[in-house]
């Protein structure tokens, strides 16, 4: 059992930066693969990012890769995402996400956090 909380989103203009961090709390957080997704108004849910138990190996949606970064912090239950040049097409409800193994499609995580609100103006 795992619960998440997130924060750090706000609203930021193009080409700014944010960093969201995600918290859990329960039993064996270092076995968990951690995750981010995004969700914008009238979309699907979409895959973000991925990082292994380890922190060792992470994958990134092509959209994101070498703007983004996500990192863990075992010892702090945290994972984090650094985002910089941000772009309006990245404001979404950023979601953590927590399972056992590796997984993009959304519906294989067993959980979930609330959500923080990112928003990139023009």
């Amino acid at each position: 059992q795992v619960q998440l909380v997130e924060s750090g989103g706000g609203l930021v203009q193009t080409g700014g930066s944010l960093r969201l961090s995600c918290v859990a709390s329960g039993r064996s957080f270092g076995d968990y693969v951690m995750a981010w997704f995004r969700q914008a108004p009238g979309k699907e849910r979409e895959f973000v990012s991925a990082i292994n138990w380890s922190g060792g190996s992470a994958y990134y949606a092509g959209s994101v890769r070498d703007r983004f970064t996500i990192s863990r912090d075992n010892a702090k239950n945290t994972v984090y995402l650094q985002m910089n040049s941000l772009q309006p097409e990245d404001s979404a409800v950023y979601f953590c996400a927590a399972d056992m193994d590796w997984g993009t499609d959304s519906a294989k995580y067993d959980y979930w956090g609330q959500g923080t609100q990112v928003t990139v103006s023009s």
